[in-house]
């Protein structure tokens, strides 16, 4: 009972929203594919260890919580924003205790149920506060002026 105990807590621990960029680091996708340069990752603890990411523009990844606030999680195979395509996702990484997110983004797009390209990307990010108060802090809104946000 200790061990699912420990579990939990992991989960806790990586869960919440993070304001996050993305760095592309593969791409054998011609013509075709998602250009990501900031979002939000929503982590949140289902049962014991399993949690959900939530990505925008993507399916819901379900997966686990392990030691060291280590998180992996993977889509199923579905419809994807790109027409024609299906595709599947999956992350990879850790939330550090101060609440800094370091993950590998993983998108596997498919053709007719065949393999057709896959894209690939960094993803770092820091957690966020879940009301709007957050907002407030300096670290929260650096890189909204891009977006023509003003506070």
């Amino acid at each position: 009972m200790a061990a699912g105990t420990a579990h939990a807590d992991q989960a806790d621990a990586v869960a919440g929203r993070y304001e996050v960029k993305y760095e592309e680091v593969t791409s054998n996708c011609t013509n075709t594919g998602m250009a990501m340069l900031r979002g939000v990752f929503q982590i949140q603890k289902k049962k014991a260890q399993t949690v959900t990411v939530d990505i925008d523009r993507m399916p819901l990844m379900t997966g686990s919580a392990a030691k060291a606030g280590r998180v992996k999680a993977t889509s199923k195979l579905g419809p994807t924003s790109i027409q024609g395509l299906d595709g599947r996702f999956s992350v990879a990484g850790t939330v550090n205790d101060d609440g800094v997110l370091q993950m590998v983004l993983v998108a596997e797009y498919y053709l007719n149920k065949k393999p057709y390209c896959t894209q690939s990307w960094n993803v770092s990010g820091v957690r966020a506060g879940d009301t709007a108060t957050p907002k407030a802090k300096k670290s929260a809104t650096d890189g909204l002026e891009l977006f023509g946000i003003a506070f």
